[in-house]
């Protein structure tokens, strides 16, 4: 269940992504700009669900919460900070909410929690198997 919340979630947010980029990528048609910047965004957070869902290892749910968090992260940051344009990558400070942004930034969180409790569910099952938790256990039942 865990696997397709965040897959769900990460899809979610790439679909909005694709659908959002032309209109952010007027404003630099040549080159690098936020509409470009939403297509690396999609594109990531396409693969990162389709390795959780293949695999659903602790790679694949760290790889799934760095792109949903790190995608909230920037929404949230350019949202309330104006960051001026750093190298080619263009300032994308927008002062408002609107329902498309707001949807997929819930995404992102339920996708980037969701990746979290993955990862930290799977590293207690791991931690507590294997040879040498087994021999742990051996070692403390015989004490």
């Amino acid at each position: 269940m865990l696997r397709v919340g965040v897959a769900a979630g990460l899809v979610v947010s790439a679909v909005i992504h694709v659908q959002l980029a032309p209109g952010y990528q007027q404003a630099a048609p040549g080159g690098i700009g936020q509409g470009t910047l939403f297509l690396v965004q999609a594109g990531a957070a396409v693969l990162a669900a389709v390795f959780v869902l293949v695999t659903g290892s602790r790679a694949a749910f760290a790889s799934a919460a760095v792109v949903a968090l790190s995608s909230l992260a920037a929404v949230i940051l350019y949202r309330y900070v104006q960051v001026p344009a750093i190298g080619p990558l263009p300032s994308m400070y927008e002062p408002v909410w609107y329902a498309a942004k707001v949807v997929s930034a819930v995404a992102e969180a339920v996708a980037g929690a969701l990746a979290v409790a993955g990862y930290a569910l799977l590293h207690k099952n791991q931690s507590g198997s294997g040879p040498a938790a087994r021999g742990r256990r051996r070692g403390a039942s015989a004490a």
